[in-house]
């Protein structure tokens, strides 16, 4: 019993910190078409990270030479996000890091560590959380097959907000998945605009509300309310498990376009979407709220690759996508072009190992295109 009434008061301390939380949400939203200056973050991250950060820098450097040379865009590098420094810190996220970070626009990170097991919260989830990135936005297109996704995953949510703080009883261990009204309802309209004013007449939801009634349930109530604002848009349901069959089935995948999900289900379908159009070296990704933003590359550190010494022949694609997003956010928009160009016509192949070519010869083939 006295097991289960610690655990009730860890359980309590947690649902009064989440509405405490989403009663703090800020909708205060940037203007990049009018902002005079636009700082931008560049962190490495740990692992592969600075091999293809230090790519994604350089073509930043010369896409934005002129705004840089006339302070309308400041480069800020920020150090310290490595496991190493968060181990010894005991922090996700170093105070002086997260310190810096606030102080930019929009953040570029490369991949960071997260330890397996133990109380070391992901920087990534703690990224989210802190600067309210409630919506993570995930392109995937393969013209070849006419297929033209976006994923827009909740980021701030779900069983990630709580994941480093269930509760251990003897014999057993118990994990919590939140889902609000509000952190739902603007993911949501996020997707139904993005299909609004790009032309999209199919959102799916994809969520396993048969089992998960409560969370997941509430979730897709709350997205076909909203849809009743956009008659125009088709809406259907998928479980979570079916539609990860249907991404790899040829005769209907390239049917849908835009799809909405949950924090856990859409990192897990995001990562599946991306290895059907090449892997995921080859997919960005965007993480945005209404006053800080974050763009990444979707896959993790690999520091299998590292143990292995295969760094140098890291993909930087990934990261170079978000690039991109990166770009269009702040309302770069010819440069984003630029580069997008480059990345859909550059026909250097990197594949992980000896036989592909480097991470920098790569990078130096988009450098020179742009």
């Amino acid at each position: 019993m006295i097991a289960i009434d610690a655990a009730c008061d860890s359980f309590r301390q947690l649902l009064k910190e989440q509405l405490e939380r989403i009663e703090n949400i800020n909708t205060e939203r940037q203007d990049f078409s009018t902002k005079e200056t636009v700082s931008i973050g560049l962190v490495d991250g740990d692992g592969i990270g600075p091999v293809i950060m230090k790519q994604a820098k350089k073509v930043l450097e010369k896409l934005l030479s002129e705004e840089i040379k006339n302070n309308k865009i400041v480069l800020k590098e920020i150090e310290g996000l490595t496991i190493e420094a968060r181990l010894e810190k005991k922090q996700a996220i170093p105070d002086e890091v997260l310190k810096q970070i606030k102080e930019c626009d929009v953040l570029l990170k490369g991949p960071t560590t997260t330890p397996m097991g133990g109380t070391m919260e992901s920087a990534n989830v703690a990224l989210r959380r802190e600067l309210d990135l409630y919506a993570n936005i995930r392109p995937v297109v393969i013209p070849e097959e006419s297929i033209d996704w976006i994923f827009f995953r909740e980021n701030t949510e779900g069983e990630y907000v709580l994941g480093s703080r269930g509760v251990e009883l003897p014999g057993m261990a118990v994990d919590f998945k939140v889902t609000t009204d509000v952190g739902t309802r603007r993911i949501a309209v996020a997707a139904f605009e993005y299909a609004r004013q790009n032309g999209k007449k199919r959102v799916s939801i994809v969520t396993k509300a048969n089992i998960m009634k409560k969370t997941d349930g509430k979730f897709t109530a709350i997205c076909h309310e909203v849809a009743k604002d956009y008659p125009e848009i088709t809406v259907d349901d998928w479980y979570i498990d079916i539609m990860s069959a249907n991404l790899i089935n040829p005769a209907i995948r390239n049917q849908f376009e835009v799809v909405l999900l949950p924090n856990l289900y859409g990192d897990i379908i995001t990562d599946e979407a991306a290895q059907v159009q090449g892997g995921v070296g080859t997919a960005g990704s965007a993480n945005l709220g209404d006053r800080y933003s974050m763009f990444e590359a979707i896959h993790g550190s690999a520091p299998r690759m590292v143990e292995e010494g295969l760094s140098g022949y890291a993909n930087p694609e990934s990261i170079l996508r978000a690039t991109v997003m990166l770009l269009r956010h702040i309302c770069r928009i010819d440069a984003a072009n630029k580069l997008e160009k480059a990345l859909n016509t550059c026909d250097v192949k990197v594949t992980g190992t000896p036989e592909g070519a480097t991470c920098e010869a790569y990078g130096d083939a988009i450098y020179n295109m742009i």
